[in-house]
């Protein structure tokens, strides 16, 4: 078993950044070691049959380590390597250029090709230099007037992109071992720090990186330990599961409540409003029988007052006005003595 960082004896830490970034259980983990790489919020969409068939006898196996989908289509690989390779240059550039050819369909047009970003965090020296993360790129630049080569208008609206080495593939080369340990500036080294100590402070703020220590931490645990841990977790998810049942029933019996009380207070309502009708057709049933009555009082009284004068030898006209009756009603009275 290779020794070579501050990492527990219980699980080989190059191991474990793999099956940590593999697990679709925990997409945060890998999107946050990501987007603080790339500078930008990077969602997955989905993690990729990594592996691929020879197409001969004699080809060679593209076998990396994870490989995902983002949101923008990119094919992103992710490669954690322990040992050391003088040739894992051309591995990778192999590994990028197998990953394109097996993407685009027979037939498709090249604007089919997949954007591909390779990323490799290793343990050993790649090549020489100071830094301990390095960022390849293609760029043509002239060779006379020294000026860099744009995409034209069309170009641009045809990928939607900027520059010719926002198509072709980049590459990253994170060299954990050589990261000095005391010179963290920024959230990028907070993952840089973890990736080769094994360890995060309380006061990071890398995205990803509380889940991932939440990770190592289990990873540690003695098999006796871990089985109890997945035991008590197995256990919270069920108690989660049956308090949500138990608030769901709650709700669906409130919401049964609700609906009954509106139920029957539509039914008081109704009833109420009925006998509130009631009340109120009798109080204008009296007023319009009381008005009717005096009406028919007044008419009783005026015939009368008619009556008396045309006995009494009142012409039409003055049996009328007496009354207040009209002309043909009091010739109707007349008529009927």
């Amino acid at each position: 078993m290779a020794k070579y960082t501050k990492v527990t004896e219980l699980v080989r830490f190059d191991w474990f950044i793999k099956y940590m970034f593999r697990d679709k259980s925990d997409f945060e983990i890998l999107e946050g070691f990501l987007s603080e790489l790339l500078k930008e919020d990077i969602m997955i969409l989905q993690i990729l049959e990594s592996g691929s068939n020879a197409v001969k006898k004699d080809d060679k196996f593209n076998q990396v380590d994870i490989m995902v989908k983002n949101s923008k289509e990119e094919l992103i690989i992710v490669e954690v390597q322990n040992n050391e390779e003088y040739d894992y240059l051309q591995r990778i550039l192999y590994g990028t250029s197998k990953t394109i050819v097996e993407n685009i369909k027979k037939g498709q047009s090249y604007n089919n090709v997949k954007k591909v970003i390779s990323i490799s965090v290793v343990y050993f020296a790649v090549g020489q230099g100071a830094d301990y993360i390095y960022h390849g790129e293609t760029i043509f630049r002239g060779i006379h007037l020294d000026d860099e080569l744009e995409l034209s208008q069309e170009q641009v609206a045809l990928f939607n992109q900027l520059k010719p080495q926002d198509l072709y593939p980049e590459y990253y080369l994170i060299k954990a071992g050589d990261f000095d340990e005391k010179a963290i500036k920024d959230t990028l080294d907070e993952w840089v720090y973890f990736l080769k100590t094994g360890h995060v402070y309380d006061t990071f703020k890398a995205k990803g990186l509380a889940k991932a220590k939440q990770k190592l931490e289990v990873a540690k645990l003695s098999p006796r330990k871990r089985a109890a841990y997945e035991r008590d977790t197995k256990h919270l998810h069920s108690e989660a599961s049956w308090a949500e049942t138990q608030n769901k029933k709650l709700a669906d019996a409130e919401k049964r409540g609700l609906e009954r009380g509106m139920e029957r207070g539509l039914e008081k309502g109704l009833e109420r409003g009925m006998e509130k009708g009631m009340e109120k057709g009798m109080e204008k049933g009296m007023e319009k029988g009381m008005e009717k009555g005096m009406e028919k009082g007044e008419e009783k009284k005026a015939i009368e007052v008619a009556k008396k004068a045309l006995q009494k030898g009142f012409s039409i006209q003055d049996a009328a006005e007496l009354s207040d009756l009209s002309e043909e009603k009091v010739l109707q009275i007349q008529s009927e003595l």
